[in-house]
């Protein structure tokens, strides 16, 4: 049974072909600012990411004709259920129009449905970043006016405590954890049964990142929005690509940081030990939620590939429970799996 999964980003798709779960060719088209710049839009680039996608299979020999489902990256959608969903009009109508958000990850559903519809086969998302499981008293944010909303790294978190609760010789329903996605926004979350509890808005709470200011001092931040400095769209591109770590270095790897920090530069070193703490306390946390009770701490993202970030994480936490490290994002490979899951019967698919 093959499957093309896409995932599609600001400046780059990422396209896997699998064969049941045997991942059989992968590639990340690059695409250069200039080609972006001039389709601002995201219905604009339907085409040339669809094409270049079509390419991509054709350099590689893959025919579309010959695949059994087409799976796409969740966007900015509405609330939802974790889970696979077939990719109906309904859904394709809030990916296109943006009512709840607007990302490149929005053209996942998008392409999937051209290339599926071509050819007569199903497409489906898995896991959105709108996934919403949270407990009623996580929802409370203190201030009647406003409500605490999910927005959670929701399909690299599901996907590595599924593989965590397997190396555990359990399902992911029986299994509770606490899960740190690192990377360019981190989502700490709190997972009961296999739900997302409870978790930090990976945009605007929690810890600072190396592009997001995380939660912030509310009166200072009031204060500041209107000093007249930002605009309300400047500031919010400042809190959520500009903040954080960039805020402070004018630089978004933590690569760079790091190397910066064992140079001998002490601000590079104070920012990378204010991030841990952060961190830190974050999972100390959402351990309180689940009071305790769980079968470990789950690191995973881009950022837990740093052996120095980990470890300063681990001192921090390692008391609470035991502490699984498994670094990077498996998207495309959780896109597939989903996907098999249901083609073979395992789930059912879900209706958006």
């Amino acid at each position: 049974m093959r499957i093309l999964a896409i995932n599609p980003g600001s400046t780059s798709t990422k396209l896997a072909v699998y064969e049941d779960e045997k991942l059989l060719f992968e590639e990340t088209i690059r695409h250069a600012d200039a080609e972006i710049i001039k389709l601002p839009d995201l219905a604009d680039q339907l085409p040339y990411r669809l094409e270049s996608i079509l390419g991509a299979l054709r350099m590689n020999d893959f025919k579309p004709s010959e695949l059994d489902a087409v799976v796409g990256r969740g966007g900015m959608l509405k609330p939802m259920d974790s889970g696979t969903y077939i990719v109906d009009e309904h859904l394709l109508d809030d990916a296109r129009s943006g009512k709840h958000g607007n990302h490149a990850s929005n053209l996942g559903s998008i392409i999937a449905a051209e290339i599926a519809g071509t050819h007569q086969i199903p497409a489906f998302i898995v896991d959105p970043v709108c996934v919403d499981e949270l407990i009623v008293e996580a929802r409370i944010s203190g201030l009647a006016d406003i409500e605490r909303k999910s927005h959670v790294h929701a399909l690299n978190i599901k996907a590595v405590s599924r593989k965590m609760a397997a190396e555990l010789g359990k399902d992911l329903d029986d299994t509770s954890f606490v899960v740190a996605h690192l990377g360019s926004g981190i989502s700490v979350a709190a997972l009961r049964k296999g739900r997302i509890i409870d978790v930090n808005n990976a945009e605007n709470e929690g810890p600072f990142s190396p592009e997001r200011a995380g939660g912030l001092p509310a009166k200072q931040l009031v204060q500041l929005c209107f000093s007249g400095k930002y605009t309300e769209k400047e500031l919010l591109q400042r809190m959520t690509r500009q903040g954080g770590m960039y805020s402070y270095l004018e630089t978004k790897s933590v690569i760079e940081v790091e190397q910066q920090a064992q140079d001998g530069d002490k601000e590079a070193a104070i920012i990378l030990k204010a991030m841990v703490h952060q961190i830190g306390k974050e999972i100390g946390a959402m351990a309180t939620v689940l009071e305790g009770k769980m079968d470990g701490f789950i690191l995973t993202g881009g950022i837990a590939h740093s052996d120095m970030i980990v470890r300063l994480i681990q001192e921090k936490i390692s008391f609470l429970g035991k502490v699984f490290v498994r670094p990077g994002e498996e998207e495309l490979e959780a896109l597939a799996a989903g996907a098999f899951r249901v083609m073979i019967g395992q789930e059912d698919a879900k209706i958006y």
